[in-house]
């Protein structure tokens, strides 16, 4: 092997270790998304809240409503005729993957705002997620949400 070989390889597996030192773990990807999916919806960019979505999601909100597809969830949240003022947070307490099936369990709290009200919290309660890595990154499948206060 001449030098420029060995030097090539040699950078080639520098390049191999340090891509995976900065590789992200699904949770980190998850986190990741779940962070993005919270600026899209505070930004009312539903659009791009959409893109974090399976298209066959499932939403059952706060008080009980089932949503079933993309579709009927910009319906429900365009209802207001575009005088929508809230948006929610989720944060996250407990984020569990099982790689081989390409799912992931996600649970925690999400308090929704009035932005012509206040910057307080008005309503809140826990939610859980399911995601799914099927397309190749992780998207949401479904969000289960129970107002609490």
């Amino acid at each position: 092997m001449t030098k420029s070989c060995v030097k090539n390889y040699m950078f080639a597996l520098m390049l191999i270790s340090c891509s995976s030192l900065f590789a992200q773990s699904d949770i980190e990807q998850i986190i990741s998304v779940r962070n993005a999916s919270n600026k899209a919806i505070k930004a009312f960019d539903n659009a791009l809240s959409s893109s974090f979505l399976t298209d066959d999601i499932l939403i059952t909100t706060g008080a009980g409503t089932l949503l079933t597809g993309k579709k009927a969830l910009n319906t429900y949240i365009n209802n207001s005729n575009g005088a929508n003022t809230m948006y929610f947070v989720r944060t996250p307490d407990e984020i569990n993957v099982n790689t081989s099936r390409e799912l992931a369990w996600e649970s925690g709290i999400w308090k929704g705002y009035d932005i012509n009200k206040s910057d307080n919290v008005i309503v809140h309660g826990k939610y859980s997620a399911m995601w799914t890595k099927a397309s190749g990154k992780w998207l949401i499948k479904s969000q289960l949400f129970v107002t609490l206060e």
